[in-house]
């Protein structure tokens, strides 16, 4: 049974509250102006689903939307209905004629990406504001617009309030507001100047070094860890090099929060749930099931780690037989240190670590477990990730075996 690819457990508090007229005022930050990024963006069609609420919903006045889903939805997911007497950030609420300004009326032009959700768009506003800027100056941010036949993407627009509206940490995404008016849904996010690391590993001309995808590992670990370690633990659910996203000094932050979901709490041992995510990143044992655990976005940080090694996409139908699948292919190598080299990805020539990379390849074993419980947690895995940043033990300097063909290891 293969996960479907896009999907999301509606959590509605966050429009009630928006709906009753709560004007949120944070200091946005402003984020490196560059070539591309965003609030998300990776390419993923959207399923539609429709259900009673979501059908009440598209037909409710702003009226009944507070009435109804204020009484029968808050606290779903794990989202607490007084989260703004709780948390000093909040979020603007932005006007679309305000947003359409700030964009240059979603000119094509500053489209920086289009996922099942709906297009990207570059904008700028002025700080600590709502009120648009001239291109160039500002706060650069980014637009993402919900498609207006996208039902499955308003659960996912939600969920995106409810989440990333209480969550802060330097390698999450920062939200700085959101647009409801009519059939309009829009989220503004900070700008993130280089994009997405599935731009960085798979379409850019230049291969990313190994240093920075040391750091960007690292920086999207302890985003995980964040979210499995607080008092309220959150399951990512759709961790893939697409939904991690750059600034300009390569630091990591997660975006697409649309399929989050709040973790087991207490004598709990797993979330049950529809199998939603994206094929090739999804665990195992959540497939089969459907049970949800930290472990499974563990597992999925291993998929995106071996990508990070060998330059190869999770998924991809144009290798041959056996090696479409980057997990089944690259197992047999990971503790096998003798063929490890096979798997480098062969753009990084000899301009890697050695011991980093045994040590990436020993965690992606791990992590990739078929048994979640003997994966790591997401805090071991910084604790191991953390000494990979400054090593300086290149293959160039080293009489290390190495791969120069596929099948055969040279020393």
């Amino acid at each position: 049974m293969a996960p479907r690819k896009r999907g999301g457990c509606g959590c509605w508090a966050a429009v009630a509250r928006g709906l009753r007229g709560a004007c949120f005022r944070p200091a946005a930050a402003e984020a490196a102006d560059g070539d591309g990024g965003g609030g998300g963006g990776g390419v993923a069609k959207a399923s539609h689903v429709h259900d009673a609420g979501e059908t009440r919903y598209l037909n409710a006045s702003n009226r009944e939307l507070d009435v109804n889903f204020q009484t029968n939805h808050d606290g779903e997911n794990g989202v607490d209905a007084s989260i703004e007497k709780k948390t000093p950030h909040k979020l603007l609420q932005f006007t679309f004629q305000e947003l359409k300004s700030a964009t240059i009326n979603f000119r094509p032009d500053s489209i920086l990406g289009e996922g099942g959700f709906g297009y990207v768009f570059k904008g700028w506003i002025e700080p600590n504001s709502t009120a648009p800027a001239k291109p160039g100056t500002g706060v650069t941010v980014a637009v993402k617009s919900l498609k207006q036949d996208a039902l499955q993407g308003h659960r996912e627009w939600v969920a995106e309030i409810d989440f990333l509206g209480q969550l802060h940490h330097k390698h999450l995404v920062k939200l700085i507001g959101y647009c409801i008016e009519d059939d309009q849904r829009l989220l503004v996010y900070e700008f993130m100047a280089r994009g997405s690391l599935e731009n960085h590993l798979f379409r850019r001309a230049l291969p990313l070094p190994w240093p920075n995808r040391m750091k960007i590992a690292l920086g999207a670990a302890k985003g995980l860890a964040f979210l499995h370690g607080g008092p309220k633990p959150v399951i990512y659910r759709d961790f893939k090099t697409s939904n991690i996203l750059l600034d300009a000094e390569y630091n990591a932050k997660l975006s697409d929060f649309g399929l989050a979901k709040a973790g087991p709490q207490g004598d709990k041992t797993h979330v049950s749930t529809r199998v939603v995510g994206t094929y090739g990143y999804a665990a195992p044992e959540y497939v089969m099931t459907g049970h949800l655990t930290s472990k499974s976005d563990v597992y999925s940080f291993g998929v995106v780690l071996l990508e990070m090694l060998t330059g190869r996409r999770s998924m991809d139908k144009k290798r041959p037989t056996g090696e479409q699948n980057l997990v089944a292919w690259a197992r047999p190598y990971l503790n096998d240190r003798r063929r490890l080299y096979q798997l480098i990805d062969p753009r990084l020539g000899l301009n890697y670590s050695v011991k980093g990379v045994q040590k990436v390849a020993q965690i992606c074993h791990y992590c990739l477990s078929r048994d979640g419980k003997s994966r790591p947690s997401m805090d071991e895995i910084v604790k191991q990730l953390t000494p990979l940043q400054d090593l300086n033990d290149m293959a160039s300097a080293s009489p290390r075996p190495r791969s120069t063909q596929r099948g055969k290891v040279h020393r």
